[in-house]
């Protein structure tokens, strides 16, 4: 099989975009060139944050936990998140600019309520897989180009792992936003570097 390279744009939703519950300053301005870029990748790739109302990431399902503390979970450290992205709410929606119908496919991710799963490819316990490495292999593809929301979360998880699994593995920063969360940018960057992710303008 010819290989070839895919496109994965990570959680452009309503809630990670300015007005939602978990907004990342800017976010609604990568649509436009996430929607540019579709055209020039034969395998385009939507990942959708789809939580349940009880998720365990949630700080209001933990009354000793306030938004963005940390708590310990079996599978590691965790970051209690406000609500977002609730199943079938306007929040888990795709910004209503992005052009979906140019995906090939749509990974919901986030679904179990007992971990969380910031990367595409597997759950918080960096095992549980989501079926996306195998999707990408049978259609060809060893090259994955990242953007989205947010590049120190979802973006930057999900760039190291598709590494791991042997793919060669660009995040284009400018069509990427990022929470920082204490410097949490800059430590992403670090470990995307060290792990030989290109990163491009």
């Amino acid at each position: 099989m010819e290989t070839t390279g895919a496109l994965v744009a990570i959680d452009v939703q309503n809630d990670f975009c300015p007005g939602g519950a978990l907004a990342v300053a800017g976010g609604d301005t990568v649509v436009p060139r996430v929607n540019a870029l579709m055209a020039s990748f034969p395998v385009v790739v939507l990942t959708q944050d789809w939580h349940p109302s009880d998720h365990a990431s949630f700080a209001a399902n933990h009354p000793d936990a306030e938004p963005f503390s940390v708590k310990p979970m079996p599978y590691g450290p965790q970051v209690m998140w406000p609500v977002h992205c609730v199943q079938d709410t306007p929040g888990a929606a795709f910004h209503p600019d992005l052009d979906t119908g140019r995906a090939h496919l749509v990974v919901r991710k986030g679904f179990r309520p007992a971990i969380d799963s910031y990367s595409a490819f597997f759950e918080n316990d960096r095992t549980t897989p989501t079926g996306l490495e195998g999707y990408l292999r049978s259609r060809g593809v060893d090259t994955v180009t990242f953007a989205g929301l947010a590049t120190d979360f979802c973006v930057a998880w999900s760039a190291l792992d598709a590494v791991r699994l042997g793919f060669s593995v660009t995040v284009l920063e400018g069509a990427c936003r990022a929470i920082d969360l204490d410097g949490s940018l800059a430590a992403a960057r670090e470990k995307m570097l060290a792990a030989g992710v290109m990163l491009e303008p």
